[in-house]
């Protein structure tokens, strides 16, 4: 786990303009080290220390009436889709099978170990109080403390306007042991514009919204840009959806995953040092806190199970984990966050990751079988070197059908 100190949350996006990206970490002002907590504690709690890094963001103009592309030369045939739970281009990163050409590398990710780094999707509707939103008071405990206006504002005037909130959305504090990323994507009442949030927090009920803005996007776009502070990417692309893990289809996206920053690699001399697409960013401490010696796994590798591997050969025995198993083989999961320690974690949507909590009695990584599973996943899996723009998912006869369009 990384210490960092507080001041750079009052300097995040000081420097940025629409111009340039410059790579600002939003540091824990908590002095609470790795070494001061025991295993147990962190291993019964969501664990995550990214590092969180301004983006310049693509943008959309508000609708009052919805209205969306009816090209669909990329889409496949069945029924439409609900941009609610799949949201985003057919031939989205997140919606694209890998490939029958994806050129596969080893990945070597040494934590097996694996939990959860919770995404929010918030609809909102023309009846929710407007609320305005502030930079995060901390990193830490004490995010709810923030007066600063969303600084990116002064160059994009959007980030300073009220945002459509349920008032009755709340989503806690940080606290000792527990940091989320806590990206999120609301959805304007246009049903079209999403604005995307990092840090997000809002500790009671009808009050003001903190998060770091990372701009606003189109439900019916490319889905890549949001508020995942160490890539740039979407908040909300790639997350488990509730239902996923538990029903009998299977999985029809692309994954996201947080992995630590150990295994990631950086080579200064790169044109895009610590990334690759479809990642903008790398985080703002990268230089230091990447250490991985392979340089194909940076932040936004494309990370899949090769064809030849079964699930059956793999022994695996849950039917969450055969259920990502499935979905990694045939769709993959994108790098998009630096865990900050010895774990991986999946993104799920909150309504998700409490509906795991509901079925089974215990959190994601409380389950013993799941962890067993994901561990032999992690052994198997690798980097899809050849995935990118041209060729999403490396290209060649995909291994799933094309999605079908969205409907709504």
């Amino acid at each position: 786990m990384i210490i960092s100190e507080p001041s750079t949350l009052s300097s995040i996006s000081h420097a940025l303009n629409a111009a340039s990206v410059i790579g600002v970490s939003i540091k824990n002002q908590s002095s609470l080290s790795l070494s001061k907590q025991t295993d147990s504690q962190l291993a019964n709690s969501s664990k995550r220390l990214s590092h969180q890094t301004p983006t310049t963001p693509t943008f959309i103009a508000e609708a009052s009436t919805p209205t969306f592309s009816s090209d669909t030369s990329k889409c496949g045939s069945g029924q439409a889709r609900d941009k609610y739970t799949q949201p985003f281009a057919c031939d989205s990163i997140w919606n694209m099978p890998i490939g029958s050409n994806a050129q596969y590398v080893d990945a070597y990710i040494g934590s097996k170990s694996v939990g959860v780094d919770t995404d929010w999707f918030i609809i909102s509707k023309e009846s929710d109080p407007g609320v305005s939103t502030y930079m995060p008071g901390a990193w830490g405990e004490g995010r709810c403390t923030g007066s600063t206006p969303q600084q990116q504002a002064q160059w994009h005037p959007e980030a300073g306007q009220l945002l459509k909130v349920p008032y009755d959305l709340v989503i806690q504090d940080a606290k000792p042991g527990f940091t989320p990323n806590n990206s999120s994507a609301f959805l304007k009442p246009d049903g079209r514009t999403l604005v995307s949030y990092n840090v997000t927090t809002r500790c009671q009920e009808g009050a003001p919204l903190y998060g770091v803005w990372f701009g606003e996007q189109d439900i019916y776009g490319d889905g890549i840009d949001g508020g995942h502070g160490g890539s740039g990417m979407s908040s909300i692309g790639g997350s488990i959806r509730k239902g996923e893990l538990f029903n009998d289809e299977p999985i029809r996206h692309a994954l996201k995953i947080v992995i630590w920053g150990k295994w990631l690699h950086y080579n200064a001399s790169s044109s895009t040092p610590g990334r690759r697409w479809p990642a903008r960013l790398a985080d703002g401490g990268a230089p230091n806190q990447y250490h991985g010696s392979n340089p194909a796994l940076v932040m936004g590798s494309l990370l899949a199970i090769p064809p030849n591997v079964t699930a059956q050969s793999l022994g695996l025995t849950s039917k969450a984990g055969k259920k990502i198993f499935e979905a990694m083989q045939n769709y993959g999961a994108y790098v998009v966050d630096d865990s900050g320690w010895d774990y991986n974690y999946l993104c799920l949507e909150r309504s998700a990751e409490q509906e795991y909590e509901q079925v089974t009695g215990h959190q994601l990584h409380g389950d013993a079988a799941l962890q067993a599973d994901f561990a032999k996943i992690i052994g198997a899996v690798k980097v899809v070197d050849n995935n990118g723009s041209n060729s999403v998912g490396g290209g060649g006869t995909p291994r799933q059908p094309l999605a079908p369009p969205i409907g709504n």
